[in-house]
C-alpha cells in the first residue's frame, strides 16, 4: 500500500508481470506439445509391436527373410519381393549381423528417431523471421503431425525406408553448408528414390550450381557402383522395369498415388497413356520447379523443397503411400488474404495426409476419381496452382483481420467459459466449412458403428433388452402408442407413403438447407446455430455409445411393421442391417427428431415473419409423427432427441456466451474505418 501511495500506481513487486505470465504459458504449451508427440510415438510403437509378427513389418521380410536382400546370392528381383533400387539393396548388405538379431525392433525405434530428426530439421527450416513462440513450438508440432500422417504410419507398419530420402534432402538443403556434402546427400537420396533427382534442377536454378553438379555426380557414382556390383539387377531395374515400374504391387493400385497410376485407374493404357503421362508429367515438373525457384528466391526455401517433392511424387511412375511425405511439408505455405481463409490450406493438407480418403469425400461413384487420387491431386495442386503468398505481400504477416462482436454481459459470472471462442461476425470460409462438415460426419458414422463393436449383430442382445426397458417405461407412462400408430398408418396408403417419404427425404435436406441459408443471409447466426447442432450431435453420440437401443421395427414379437425398409427376417443374425456402415441400434436419442427440432427452433428464432416461424415448427411435428408411425423410433427416443438439442444450445451459450445479433450496415462501415474493437447492435434490425 505504501508503494502504491508514493508511486501513484499499484506495485508489481508482489505479483507476476505480464511477461512472466506469458513465458509460463509458453513453457506449459511447449511441454504439453512434447508430451503429445511422445504419446503419439508410444502409440505407434505399441500398434506395430502389438501386432502379430506375421502381420507387421511385412516389407522388412524382403530384406531379412529367407530370400531377403541380406541373404540372397542371386538376383534381387528374381528371388524376392524387393522393389527398391539396386543401390538400396547394396547398402542393406552390411545389416546382415543386425538382421540376425532383432532388426524389427531396431528398425521401428530407428524409424522413430528419423521422424524426430525430420521434425527438428523442418522446424529449423521455417522461413525467417520466426517469432520465439513459433520457434519453440514448431518442433513438437511438426513431429506430432509426422506421427499422425499416413506415410509415417505406413512406413512404421511395413518397415520401409521412405523417410530416409526426405531427411537426406532436408539435411542437404538446410543443415550441411559445404556444397560437396550437400550434393552428396541429395545424390544418395536420389539413388534410393530416383525422382528425387529433380532437386538437382532446384539447386541449379537457385544459384547452387556446384551443389547441383555434386548431386548429379553423386547419383551417377553410386548408381554406377551398384551397376558394377550387380549388373543383372541394375539392368532389370533401370531398363527392363523402367526405373522400378512393374515392381511391387500393380501400378493401377490405389496405393500408387502417381500420375501414371491415376491414368491407369481411369482406364487408359498403351501408347496413349504413356504419352499423356510423359507430357503431363513434364509439364508438372517444369511448372513445379519454376514455382519452387520463385519461392526459394522469396526466402521460403522449405516451401520450395516441398513443391519440388510434390512434383517428384507426380512424375514418378510409382509413388506408394509411404513415399508421400512431401505433401505434408507443403503445409508451411500461406494461402489467403483474410485471416479466416488462412486455415483452409493447412487443414486440407493435414486431413488429406492423416485420414482415409473415404472420410474426405462421400461414397458416390461420380466422386471416385477424386477420392481415389486425393493425395495425388493435393500434390499437383501444391506444385502447380495453389497461390501461396510471397513474403513481400502485405498479407503474408498481417492478413485481413476477422470481425468480432463486442463482449456482452451475461447472467452468470463465468459465462462464457471459453472466452477465446469469440463471436465472429464475418462469414466463414465455405471450402473449410464443407471440408470440416464432411470429416465430422464421417467420424460420427464411425462412432455410431463402433458403439456396437463394429457390427450390428454385436449389440443385438443388449439393444433388444434396452428396447424392453423402454417399452415398460412407456407402458407405465401410458404413452406406448407405437404399435397403434404404426398399424393405423399402414391401413391408409397415401398417409403411409407420405410418412415414408418424409422420413427418408427431410432428415438431411432440411438441416443442410437451414445451414446454407444462414451461411448466405445470416453469417452471425450461422456460427451460433452450427455450434449448437455440433454439440447436440456430440451428446447424441454419447447416448448411442452408452445405451444401444433396438427401435420398434427391430423388436421380435412386437408386431411393428417397418414401412420404410420392408419386412425384417428375425431368423437371420444380420436382420435389419441396411449397410455395413450403419448402426441400426442408434435409436436413443433420436437425431431424426433432434435435428428437426433444431431446425424448427432456429427458424423460430431468426425468421422475421410469424408464419415462417410457425412453418418451421411444423417440421419437428411431422418428423416425430413419421419416426413413430414408420416404426423407426420410440416416443421416448424423441424425448431424448429434444434433451440433447436443449443441451446443445445450452453448451453453445455456456462456452461462447449469447449469440451475437445481426450487424447493421452502419456498424460494418464503422469497423472498416476504425481499427478499434467493433461494436454491434444488440437489437435485431430488419433482415437484409
Amino acid at each position: 500500500m505504501a508503494n502504491a501511495e508514493h508511486s501513484g500506481r499499484p506495485t508489481e513487486a508482489f505479483g507476476p508481470t505480464a511477461a512472466d505470465t506469458a513465458r509460463a504459458r509458453l513453457r506449459a504449451a511447449r511441454l504439453g506439445l512434447w508430451l503429445l508427440a511422445a504419446v503419439l510415438a508410444v502409440r505407434q510403437v505399441a500398434v506395430v509391436l502389438g501386432t502379430p509378427r506375421g502381420e507387421r513389418l511385412t516389407d522388412l521380410e524382403t530384406w531379412v527373410g529367407p530370400n531377403g536382400v541380406l541373404h540372397v546370392n542371386g538376383s534381387l528381383y528374381d528371388s524376392t519381393r524387393f522393389t527398391g533400387t539396386p543401390f538400396g539393396g547394396l547398402v542393406l548388405k552390411p545389416l546382415t549381423r543386425a538382421a540376425e538379431q532383432a532388426l524389427g525392433w531396431g528398425w521401428t525405434f530407428g524409424t522413430l528417431l528419423l521422424v524426430a530428426a525430420l521434425g527438428l530439421v523442418v522446424a529449423r527450416a521455417l522461413p525467417h523471421p520466426v517469432s520465439r513462440r513459433t520457434a519453440l513450438l514448431a518442433a513438437p508440432v511438426a513431429i506430432s503431425l509426422l506421427m499422425l500422417s499416413l506415410p509415417v504410419r505406413n512406413t512404421l507398419w511395413l518397415g520401409q525406408t521412405s523417410i530416409i530420402p526426405v531427411l537426406l534432402v532436408l539435411l542437404g538443403c538446410f543443415v550441411v553448408r559445404d556444397w560437396r556434402a550437400a550434393g552428396a546427400l541429395i545424390g544418395l537420396a536420389a539413388a534410393l528414390q530416383p525422382t528425387v533427382l529433380l532437386f538437382a534442377a532446384l539447386l541449379w536454378f537457385t544459384g547452387r550450381r556446384r551443389a547441383a553438379a555434386a548431386t548429379g555426380a553423386s547419383f551417377a557414382a553410386v548408381t554406377a557402383l551398384a551397376w558394377a556390383a550387380m549388373p543383372h539387377d541394375s539392368y532389370t531395374y533401370w531398363v527392363h522395369h523402367m526405373a522400378g515400374v512393374g515392381l511391387g504391387g500393380e501400378a493401377d493400385a490405389l496405393a500408387n498415388q502417381s500420375l501414371h497410376g491415376a491414368l491407369l485407374r481411369l482406364g487408359l493404357s498403351g501408347p496413349l497413356e504413356i504419352g499423356l503421362f510423359l507430357s503431363l508429367g513434364a509439364a508438372v515438373a517444369v511448372l513445379g520447379v519454376r514455382r519452387a525457384v520463385r519461392y526459394a528466391g522469396d526466402g521460403q526455401l522449405l516451401l520450395a523443397v516441398a513443391l519440388t517433392g510434390c512434383a517428384a511424387i507426380v512424375v514418378s511412375p510409382t509413388t506408394w503411400q509411404h513415399q508421400l511425405l512431401w505433401v505434408l511439408l507443403a503445409v508451411v505455405g500461406r494461402v489467403g488474404k483474410r485471416a479466416s481463409d488462412r486455415y483452409v490450406w493447412p487443414v486440407a493438407v493435414i486431413l488429406v495426409m492423416t485420414l482415409p480418403a473415404k472420410m474426405m469425400l462421400p461414397n458416390m461413384a461420380a466422386l471416385y476419381p477424386l477420392r481415389d487420387n486425393a493425395v495425388l491431386l493435393a500434390a499437383i495442386a501444391a506444385a502447380t496452382v495453389v497461390p501461396f503468398l510471397p513474403r513481400t505481400s502485405p498479407y503474408y504477416r498481417a492478413p485481413i483481420p476477422t470481425e468480432y462482436a463486442r463482449p456482452v454481459p451475461t447472467r452468470w459470472k463465468h459465462v462464457p467459459l471459453l472466452p477465446f471462442l469469440k463471436r465472429v461476425l464475418t462469414r466463414p470460409n465455405l471450402l473449410l466449412e464443407l471440408l470440416l462438415i464432411r470429416v465430422t460426419y464421417a467420424a460420427y458414422q464411425q462412432v455410431r458403428l463402433g458403439a456396437t463393436g463394429g457390427t450390428n449383430t454385436g449389440g443385438r442382445a443388449r439393444a433388444e433388452a434396452h428396447g424392453h426397458q423402454i417399452l415398460d417405461i412407456e407402458r407405465f407412462l401410458h404413452i406406448d402408442i407405437e404399435h397403434w400408430a404404426n398399424h393405423t398408418v399402414v391401413k391408409v396408403g397415401w398417409l403411409r407413403d407420405f410418412f415414408d417419404f418424409y422420413y427418408e427425404s427431410f432428415h438431411f435436406v432440411v438441416p443442410l438447407s437451414v445451414l446454407a441459408l444462414l451461411y448466405w443471409r445470416r453469417p452471425v447466426d450461422y456460427r451460433w446455430a452450427r455450434a449448437s447442432l455440433g454439440f447436440a450431435t456430440l451428446l447424441a453420440l454419447v447416448g448411442f455409445w452408452l445405451y444401444p437401443l433396438a427401435p420398434p421395427r427391430l423388436m421380435p414379437n412386437l408386431g411393428v411393421i417397418d414401412t420404410v425398409h420392408g419386412v425384417q427376417d428375425f431368423s437371420k443374425p444380420d436382420y435389419g442391417t441396411l449397410t455395413a456402415l450403419t448402426n441400426q441400434y442408434a435409436a436413443m436419442p433420436s437425431l431424426h427428431f433432434g435435428w428437426s427440432l433444431w431446425c424448427g427452433l432456429v427458424i423460430a428464432i431468426v425468421a422475421p415473419k410469424w408464419w415462417m416461424k410457425a412453418l418451421g415448427l411444423l417440421h419437428p411435428f411431422f418428423t416425430v409423427s413419421a419416426i413413430v408411425a414408420t416404426g423407426n423410433h420410440w416416443v421416448l427416443d424423441a424425448a431424448g432427441g429434444a434433451l440433447v438439442v436443449g443441451g446443445g444450445f445450452g453448451l453453445s451459450y455456456l462456452f461462447m456466451g449469447p449469440r451475437a445479433r445481426f450487424a447493421t450496415a452502419t456498424a460494418v462501415t464503422a469497423r472498416a474505418v476504425e481499427p478499434a474493437v467493433p461494436e454491434v447492435h444488440e437489437k435485431d434490425p430488419a433482415p437484409s
